[in-house]
């Protein structure tokens, strides 16, 4: 017996282009998942001295490139609803005016596509996983219910940002098993 669905008729949007930052500095290339597109007077000077060999850097300056919102959004856009075979963008479950990064921190607000979403623990573990898997352990990750869109959104958010309430979720082999359907597709970032 498969399980009804909240919502039979979800809205789908088209996706938007792909987004990845990518950039080059004179006549060396250098590219990076975690670079903002252009590059300040200051940036270009800081990768041009790097890329003709002097100037002094750490091995700790070297892993901390910073990331941004829309490199957030290019890590999540492709993962998949639970329940219908679209993507979160698709969906618009995720929205790039809806990731927020702060120094170490990276605050995502998810907007459910019905009040009552039974699935939105779910995919906001969903997205969780990814950023987990995917970021630095420096960065902070909070998965938060956009306001006014979920009828439970203090009890789902309280769910999402617990340590030991995710560790649980993520023990339960069923819901791994889940969550790594979401996953699947999560690699196409955007494609």
């Amino acid at each position: 017996m498969s399980r009804q669905l909240d919502n039979v008729n979800p809205t789908i949007f088209a996706p938007s282009a792909p987004n990845f930052a990518r950039r080059s500095t004179g006549k060396s290339a250098r590219s990076s998942l975690w670079a903002p597109e252009a590059l300040s007077d200051d940036e270009e000077d800081y990768y041009s001295t790097r890329a003709s060999g002097s100037g002094s850097v750490t091995d700790e300056e070297e892993a901390r490139e910073d990331i941004d919102a829309q490199e957030v959004y290019d890590l999540l856009r492709s993962i998949t609803d639970p329940e219908h075979p679209v993507s979160l963008e698709q969906l618009r479950v995720v929205n790039p005016e809806d990731i927020h990064v702060a120094g170490n921190r990276v605050l995502v607000y998810l907007t459910p596509t019905i009040p009552h979403c039974s699935m939105s623990t779910l995919i906001g573990l969903s997205l969780r996983v990814r950023l987990l898997r995917a970021l630095p352990p420096r960065y902070r990750v909070d998965i938060r219910i956009k306001s006014g869109t979920h009828q439970s959104e203090h009890a789902v958010n309280k769910q999402l940002n617990d340590k030991e309430r995710v560790q649980a979720a993520l023990e339960n082999k069923h819901l791994l098993s889940v969550v790594e359907g979401c996953l699947a597709t999560a690699g196409k970032r955007g494609e």
